[in-house]
Formats: C-alpha cells, sequence, structure tokens
C-alpha cells in the first residue's frame, strides 16, 4: 500500500518539495528503471543547490531591493588605496587582497552597470538634417557595433549608376547578425562621410579601420523583413582552394580557403556562381565564399576545352579562369583592389601507373619488395580493376553524419597503401587479435591447391573457365595475373564476411574503389602509408619494413608512390595511417576500427537517403 503524499505548505521551500518527492519513488515492477533514473536526478546535491539559489533570487526579487551605490567599483579602488598607503593587520590584508581579486573588481564593475541601468552601448547622436537630395528617397540610419570583426559585408560600385551598393552579405557576420543591411542597399554616408565620389576599396578601408560604432546612412534596396534561411547542406571539399590564387573571386579577403577533405556547410546558394559555407570547426561564425560545383565544374570543363585541364590522375595545380566582377570588403589585410594572383605551376605530371608497378595489389597475394629492380621488370604483374573512362571533374560531394545502428551490418573497411606499407602483414595482424570481431575476403585462384591449404580459407579454388565467366560477369572488384595463375577479389566473398556480422578487411588497389563506394558497403577507407621523415628516411624504413638493403632510389620512389597515392586518390580517404612500426600501428589501427563502430560520421548522402 503506498504511502500518502504528505501535505505541503505554501511555505514550503523548492528543495524541501524535491527532497520530499523524492522519498515517495517507490519502484515497483513496471517501471523500475524510470524511477531510478528520477530518484538519482532528484537526489543530485547540485539540483539542490540550485533550487536553494531560486528560492533566494526569488525573495530578493520580491522584496524590490535598490542599489546604495552606483559606483561601488570607484569605492572599492579608493578602500584599496588606502589599506596600501598603511600597514596592515590580518583582516586587512584579507580585505585588501578580495578589493584586488579579479574575480571581485568584476563583479563591482557589473554592479555598477546594473545599478545605473548602463546596458546599451554608447552611440553618437542622430543626425539633425538630411541631404536635400534625399527628400524623395526612403533613407535609413543604421548603426552598427563592429568590435574587432569585420563588417561581414561586401561593396561594388553599380556600373549603370555609379551607386556603391551592398553587394553581398556574410552570412553569420555583424551585418547579417544585425538584420539591418540587405544585398542592394545604397550607401551614402559612412560615419558622416560622404562616399559618393570614393572608389569602393577607399571605403573598405575606413570601414576596417572603424572600431566600435559604425554610422551608415543608406538608401534601402529591399523590405526589412525579408531574411533568409540557412540552409543544412554539408559537402565534402573533393579540391583544395586558396581564394588569393583565384583571380575570378569577387572579393579574395571574403573567401574560405580550404583543403580536399574538409566537410564545408553551404548556408546560401543564392549566387549561384559563389557560394557561403562555414568550415565544420570553424570558430569564426562569419561564411565565406566558395565557387558553386556549376561554376567549379564548367571552368574546368573550360579547361579541358582548351587543353589546360589535368585529370584527378595527375598532380593538380590551383588554376583559376574566367574572371568576374570585383566587390571589396572590410577584412583586415584587404588588398585594397590589388588582387593577387599566384604563378601558376607548369609542371609535367608524370605517369600514374609508374607508382603501382612494384606489388601486386590484390588480397591474397604480394610481391615482396625485396624483389630486384631486375626480378620487378622481368615478372610484370597484370592486374585490373574497374574505373570510368569519362573525365571525373572533383569539385564537392554531399555528405551527412551517420552512426551506424546495431542493427546494421558492419561498414567495409578498405586499406590502400603506396609502396613499402606492407598492408596485408598489418591486416593479418589485426584480423588474429580478433578473429570473432573482423576477417577477410578470401580471394579467389585457378593455381592448384597445395597440401596445407583448405578451401575457403587461404582461397576460392575455381577453374580458369569459372574465372573467366566471373570476370565476364563482373563478379571481382579487382583480378591479376601472375607465374600463369588468376588471383581475384570477389564481391560475394565480401558479403559472406559481413553477413557473419564482422568487419570485413580488404586491401585493393585505389580503382577498385569505384565499385566498392556503395550504400551496400558504405566503406570507410584508410590510407596506409610508411613514415619517411626528411633525413631519416633510409634508417625508419630499416626498422619499420625489417629490410636493410633498401637504396636511396627505392626511398625516393616510395616517397613519390605516397605523394601520387594521395593526390589521386586523397579525396576518398577518410583516414590516413602512417605507420611507423609494426606493433604500434596494428594497435592504432584497431583502436580506429573501435571508434568507427561507436562514433558517427560523414559519409555521401545516397549512402543513407537513396
Amino acid at each position: 500500500m503506498r504511502e500518502a503524499m504528505p501535505v505541503l505548505s505554501a511555505n514550503t521551500g523548492l528543495h524541501e518539495m524535491l527532497a520530499l518527492l523524492t522519498s515517495q519513488l517507490h519502484p515497483d515492477a513496471n517501471h523500475k528503471e524510470d524511477l531510478v533514473f528520477l530518484r538519482e536526478v532528484f537526489s543530485e546535491r547540485s539540483l539542490s543547490y540550485l533550487m536553494r539559489i531560486h528560492e533566494r533570487l526569488r525573495q530578493y526579487e520580491h522584496q524590490s531591493p535598490t542599489p546604495v551605490l552606483h559606483s561601488a567599483a570607484c569605492l572599492a579602488e579608493d578602500v584599496a588605496e588606502e589599506l596600501q598607503n598603511g600597514p596592515l593587520e590580518g583582516d586587512e590584508k584579507e580585505l585588501l587582497t578580495l578589493l584586488t581579486t579579479p574575480h571581485v573588481k568584476a563583479v563591482l564593475t557589473v554592479h555598477d552597470t546594473v545599478a545605473q541601468k548602463n546596458f546599451d552601448p554608447v552611440l553618437p547622436p542622430l543626425p539633425e538634417d538630411l541631404d536635400d537630395e534625399l527628400e524623395e528617397e526612403s533613407v535609413k540610419i543604421v548603426r552598427l557595433v563592429k568590435n574587432k570583426e569585420p563588417l561581414g559585408a561586401t561593396i561594388r560600385r553599380d556600373e549603370v549608376t555609379g551607386a556603391v551598393v551592398v553587394a553581398r552579405i556574410m552570412r553569420g557576420g555583424a551585418a547579417d547578425r544585425s538584420g539591418l543591411v540587405h544585398v542592394g542597399d545604397e550607401l551614402r554616408e559612412v560615419n558622416g562621410n560622404l562616399i559618393i565620389h570614393k572608389r569602393p576599396d577607399e571605403i573598405s578601408q575606413i570601414l576596417s579601420q572603424s572600431q566600435g560604432s559604425i554610422t551608415l546612412k543608406i538608401i534601402p534596396a529591399i523590405k526589412e523583413e525579408d531574411q533568409f534561411k540557412e540552409s543544412t547542406v554539408y559537402l565534402r571539399a573533393l579540391f583544395d582552394y586558396t581564394p588569393f590564387e583565384d583571380k575570378a573571386t569577387p572579393c579574395q579577403e571574403a573567401g574560405l580557403p580550404f583543403q580536399k577533405g574538409d566537410i564545408l556547410q553551404v548556408v546560401s546558394q543564392d549566387d549561384c556562381t559563389w557560394w557561403q559555407a562555414k568550415r565544420i570547426g570553424d570558430t569564426n561564425l562569419r561564411a565565406g565564399l566558395i565557387p558553386s560545383r556549376q561554376f567549379q565544374e564548367r571552368r574546368l570543363a573550360h579547361r579541358m576545352k582548351m587543353g589546360t585541364y589535368q585529370s584527378p590522375k595527375s598532380p593538380r595545380t590551383p588554376v583559376y579562369d574566367q574572371v568576374c566582377d570585383k566587390e571589396d570588403c572590410d577584412c583586415e589585410g584587404s588588398s585594397s583592389g590589388q588582387h593577387i594572383v599566384s604563378p601558376k605551376c607548369k609542371a609535367v605530371a608524370p605517369s600514374c601507373g609508374q607508382a603501382f608497378s612494384w606489388e601486386f595489389y590484390s588480397a591474397g597475394l604480394r610481391r615482396s619488395f625485396r624483389l630486384s629492380r631486375k626480378d620487378r621488370q622481368s615478372s610484370p604483374v597484370e592486374s585490373h580493376s574497374v574505373e570510368s573512362g569519362e573525365p571525373e571533374y572533383l569539385t564537392y560531394e554531399e555528405v551527412t553524419f551517420y552512426q551506424q545502428k546495431p542493427s546494421e551490418k558492419p561498414r567495409l573497411v578498405v586499406l590502400i597503401g603506396c609502396l613499402g606499407a606492407r598492408i596485408n602483414e598489418l591486416k593479418q595482424k589485426v584480423i588474429a587479435e580478433n578473429p570473432h570481431r573482423y576477417g577477410v575476403a578470401v580471394p579467389h585462384t585457378t593455381r592448384p591447391r597445395k597440401s596445407h591449404e583448405k578451401e575457403g580459407v587461404e582461397y576460392h579454388f575455381i577453374s580458369k573457365q569459372a574465372f573467366d565467366a566471373d570476370v565476364q560477369n563482373n563478379k571481382f572488384i579487382e583480378y591479376g595475373e601472375y607465374k600463369d595463375n588468376q588471383y581475384g577479389t570477389s564481391l560475394e566473398s565480401i558479403r559472406s564476411v559481413l553477413a557473419k556480422n564482422k568487419t570485413c578487411l580488404v586491401d585493393v588497389q585505389p580503382g577498385a574503389l569505384k565499385i566498392l563506394r556503395t550504400a551496400e558497403f558504405k566503406p570507410y577507407v584508410i590510407f596506409v602509408k610508411p613514415y619517411l621523415p626528411e633525413g631519416h628516411r633510409h634508417c625508419s624504413m630499416a626498422m619499420s619494413l625489417g629490410d636493410g638493403d633498401i637504396t636511396d632510389e627505392d626511398l625516393a620512389e616510395m616517397h613519390h608512390s605516397a605523394e601520387q597515392m594521395e593526390q589521386q586518390y586523397g579525396h576518398l580517404v577518410d583516414r590516413v595511417l602512417v605507420k611507423e612500426d609494426s606493433a604500434s600501428t596494428s594497435a592504432e589501427l584497431s583502436n580506429i576500427l573501435e571508434r568507427l563502430e561507436r562514433e558517427p560520421q560523414w559519409v555521401p548522402v545516397s549512402w543513407v537517403w537513396p
């Protein structure tokens, strides 16, 4: 039988009510977990303290107190000065220490501000008269508190009317947060100075040098209630972008630099050529300009037509075309109209095939790195993976935050690596340490089975005719031939591992990612590369690979292979793993795999929302 709820008086405090309520929570069979949770929450000492503070504040509010002084901070300074002029006893020393403590001084300053009701910034008085020439026009006086941040707007001169107008409002900036300045507004005065005959870069300099409040006299272009909604589109950048190397950007200072792999939130697509975006992880509230997908693809296509385009399989340099009308802003470091363009690099791209000629990238077989150069050349390996022959314009990929659910199959983990990475050994070590959690896709081969081998363990042994039929039916993500025997990794072998609720680890040629990057597998791609510090490459690689006979030429090729792979496939990589030694690298890989299961990741939208 339940106890009766105690009768509470009008004078009962909130913390007392909380204590009584907690005492009445008796877990039953149906709601045991919920009641236990409530009891733990209500029993928190911090919550009881908050209730007591709330009561005291309410009592203080009912008393309707009025401040005794409006200058408590000044009085405290006077007292501290008096104390410092004479000998101090124990209590006097403690009082001096308290009065000179920054926290106490800040509290007294806040007290004076509240007592004086001085909450608004000090602004200059409104102008008493307006220009006669503006009688027929709607004029608006706008005052903004700028502090040290840029105003967050760009301006330009209208070619037809000659008026200086607001060309763009950067989302999240001071102008945008105020809601008082809009695109198309015509500027007439800045801080009382006529700007009709000034150049936009001169006006931007005035704005950048102004601190505190800025008074703008403008002719509004749109109604106050016209506001924009922020976009919720997130993109992964597939190329590097440097605004100061792009002569087409309307305002280089307002551009947002980013690197390949950065996640961008597009907050405005009002301009079909220049979007506004923020980089995820940045603390800056103001958005920056980035080229839109359509504009970036259009000028890449133009470069291809002109013969200056380099495909994603070649090292690319930031080459930008198609100059547009310039705008100016008040960002720090403004070039005052001097738009700097860096020299364009004319380096010739090396052949992409050279980077992958040493090792055979199939799941079950790796040629030894210790093969001599003569052996490598005399025993060529033919390997294949499906890739599109159409030109690929790398711009942006729309992504979303994805958290794997317990009911879903694990994500596929794809390992790719450059020369010297020895991925197969790393993969086998991680799987051997936890075989119930991780598995490997068993490859197919046409070579005869050896006496110690078992079907479906080391390989799936099939005939050459069956292998060729599977190739024709596109069942392999990659396949190759070595010493007259064929080897291949099939899609079905990956599915069989995932069906056992195991994380499948595969190491493949990077070209196979075109097949694996689907909603079915949701692959997490890890690029493994050897540790190659400048000046210590030889000794570190000997430690990493266990070989002592690696030449400087070999190291140079390995270094070039890593750079080549990052350039060609870096936009598809989720994580770069630098291999220093086998033990630490396998431990780090295991840590990455564990976090992959419990932490959300950015994935293409098409993998989650078909």
